[in-house]
């Protein structure tokens, strides 16, 4: 997905999320007395997990000790409370994430391969399998392990609003419309295709630009929400908006 994908329509209006949602994940999982905490973390693991394991796999280490840390770093926020320690007036919270996990690494000199790691928490299984396939495609080896993880940072959260908006228009009856259409998100802007594509899906030219001109105006906002669970206000949303750029097109 192309960088140009959700510029399209602009910023949208201030909207009541901004106020609800600062860092709001991360405050619910660091209350580990609140019910919302296990599915807070689990949302947090999610979204982090993959680019924290490109992290640790560029920093040298093989696959199955950069699964075993990153399960254990996950597991050691919960253990000692850290993120409770994550306060979003001194930054962004993949920054504060990237910062803990250095510690972690050089810190990390005696782990043991033998013992189950993460205690009484259980993290998010994955594939071994496919994710060092996942890790082995991406097309920026040589970048520092600090950029790689920006990327896979940016890429994973394309991914994850790409998927949301699959869902939402399953869930409304359009979902053969969004896997038509979702090729304008992936950076296609030639509007003469649009008399084609309107011809093959029996619409008019106008409806094609106006699905066209939704779907990419509910992409921008989705992802804004997504970004704006874990900064501090709008103007970090738009910053963070710009380093996405960055990290999609170093």
């Amino acid at each position: 997905m192309s960088p140009g994908a959700f510029q399209a329509g602009g910023a949208p209006a201030q909207r009541e999320w901004f106020t609800t949602t600062h860092w709001s994940v991360v405050l619910k999982a660091a209350d580990t007395a609140s019910p919302a905490a296990k599915e807070a973390l689990e949302t947090l693991c999610r979204n982090y997990w993959y680019p924290l394991y490109a992290y640790v796999r560029r920093q040298g280490h093989g696959p199955e000790d950069a699964q075993d840390l990153t399960q254990e770093f996950f597991a050691r926020l919960l253990e000692r409370k850290d993120l409770q320690r994550a306060d979003p007036g001194r930054g962004k919270f993949r920054s504060f994430l990237v910062v803990s996990l250095k510690h972690f690494l050089a810190n990390e000199w005696h782990r043991t391969h033998t013992v189950k790691r993460g205690g009484q928490y259980s993290m998010i299984s994955w594939d071994a399998e496919r994710v060092e396939q996942r890790y082995q495609r991406e097309p920026f080896h040589e970048q520092t392990p600090e950029k790689l993880y920006d990327r896979v940072w940016a890429a994973s959260l394309l991914d994850q609003v790409h998927q949301q908006l699959r869902a939402e228009y399953a869930a409304a009856g359009k979902g053969g419309l969004f896997e038509a259409l979702q090729v304008y998100l992936s950076g296609e802007t030639d509007s003469s295709r649009y008399a084609d594509f309107a011809a093959q899906h029996e619409m008019t030219e106008a409806a094609v630009k106006m699905a066209v001109l939704r779907l990419r105006r509910r992409f921008s906002a989705s992802l804004r929400e997504l970004i704006a669970q874990t900064v501090s206000g709008q103007g970090e949303v738009e910053e963070e908006m710009r380093d996405l750029l960055s990290a999609l097109r170093s």
